[in-house]
């Protein structure tokens, strides 16, 4: 969930680093990339919204009206909601909730991949547990007639405003972090260009005491937050119409489903791209923040308004694209996460084949890795990203054709996918030098066999 880069980077904080790792960001590509997505992101999930909330969830109605002189584009500004004190104490009181259980409530211990300048950090999983905790506090308060369960549909624009504004501070803050009081000077990367360190994010795992920043805001507020979203906007449809549809339950359970996924394989998580490899900087500030609670929800939001009650084959398509992507998705993770623990064991029936490589870290210490090239892992490199990309399109395929907007999330994660391919490559290229091209001529397909 970024830049495109076989360079290694050339300078560090305090002191010389490992010749792999995050990708400087001086080409004029990378800084192009970011410039673009910095600049536009933040408009695009706004018109997102406004489009559905004022326009009948139709991308094309805003221009139209526009260009016809109905609408100016000052009159389009002013449609984008204020804060407002509902907004910010629902704002505070969740994401302070949020903290303090991240802190404080048990759960499994794991430790992160190795960084390249050679830390090991520790982390306390208990991301199901809050979630579980979390549903319960929504359906009592819900139940006792504290809370509306329609709250979060209710103030849905505010908070996007709200969250807008904190998901830049929180990078502000980040950025001066990483420049005056890093957590691993050894691991802060700054490529000389202020821009992608701040998009980008030049220290790797900020953290105050036991609070990961990382972590926390890639796995707490929203992805714990995403299903009670969904629930909300169900509620919303029940309130709307006085039904729900199959469609609106069918994308509640499958987003559910990946969700629950990603905690109860919370410890897997600490070695993909996200936690691993990524620094933190605007991309993941601001994202966690806007870009995944209000673009990944899209679908629950547009049938609150808009109802798709699917046929019996309709229903049984979605659910066929679903199993069918999760199952890859899942079965292809688990074979690499189980090679990685045991890397002479059997996949499909044949002992392991993969090439050996290795790596220093900026201690200078010279380290064994293997890679995987049988199983999923020999019909291409991100097989497992295959079965993602259907999964996502099965909830969107639910939402009926009536509009694109729900199928932005599936848009979405080609873009991203695609982007976290080839900045793979270029971090892997320098990591492992020829033994990575060696891989990738064992495994010539990066997603898809014979097309990709």
């Amino acid at each position: 969930r970024r830049r495109i880069s076989t360079m290694p980077p050339k300078t560090q904080t305090k002191g010389s680093g490992p010749s792999w790792g995050r990708n400087a960001g001086k080409d004029l590509k990378s800084i192009l990339e970011v410039s673009f997505l910095f600049t536009f992101a933040p408009g695009i999930v706004m018109y997102y919204f406004l489009a559905c909330d004022a326009f009948d969830c139709s991308l094309i109605e805003p221009v139209n009206q526009i260009f016809a002189g109905q609408l100016t584009f000052g009159g389009l500004l002013g449609k984008i909601p204020s804060v407002t004190p509902a907004a910010i104490q629902f704002f505070v009181i969740w994401v302070g909730f949020q903290a303090a259980m991240y802190l404080w409530l048990p759960g499994p211990k794991g430790k992160g991949q190795e960084t390249p300048a050679g830390h090991v950090l520790d982390y306390n999983l208990n991301g199901l547990n809050a979630w579980i905790v979390s549903h319960i506090v929504f359906f009592v308060l819900c139940g006792l007639g504290i809370m509306s369960p329609t709250i979060v549909y209710d103030n849905w624009g505010p908070l996007l405003t709200l969250a807008n504004i904190v998901g830049f501070a929180l990078a502000i803050f980040a950025y001066i972090k990483a420049l005056y009081f890093p957590t691993h000077p050894r691991d802060v990367k700054h490529s000389g260009t202020w821009i992608y360190d701040f998009f980008m994010g030049a220290e790797m795992n900020p953290r105050i005491g036991n609070f990961d920043f990382k972590l926390f805001f890639n796995g707490r507020p929203g992805i714990v937050g995403w299903n009670l979203i969904n629930l909300s906007f169900m509620a919303t449809q029940y309130a709307n119409f006085g039904y729900v549809t199959n469609s609106m339950i069918i994308v509640t359970l499958l987003n559910m489903l990946y969700i629950l996924d990603f905690f109860f394989n919370e410890d897997w998580y600490l070695k993909t791209i996200d936690i691993a490899h990524d620094h933190y900087g605007w991309y993941l500030a601001w994202g966690d923040l806007v870009w995944l609670p209000w673009m990944y929800t899209m679908q629950g939001y547009y049938l609150a308004t808009h109802p798709v009650s699917m046929s019996n084959t309709h229903f049984a398509a979605v659910l066929f694209l679903g199993a069918i992507g999760y199952y890859i998705f899942r079965d292809s993770n688990d074979q690499r996460h189980k090679f990685r623990k045991n890397p002479t064991g059997l996949i499909w029936g044949k002992p392991a084949k993969y090439i050996k490589a290795s790596y220093k870290t900026a201690d200078g210490v010279e380290h064994q890795s293997n890679l995987l090239t049988s199983g999923y892992w020999g019909l291409s490199r991100h097989f497992n990203y295959f079965g993602d990309l259907i999964f996502s399109f099965s909830s969107c395929f639910a939402c009926g054709f009536d509009h694109f907007l729900p199928y932005f999330y599936f848009v979405n994660m080609c873009v991203l996918l695609l982007w976290r391919i080839e900045r793979d490559c270029g971090r892997c290229k320098a990591k492992y030098g020829p033994k990575w091209d060696e891989y990738c001529k064992t495994v010539p397909y990066k997603l898809i066999p014979y097309i990709y």
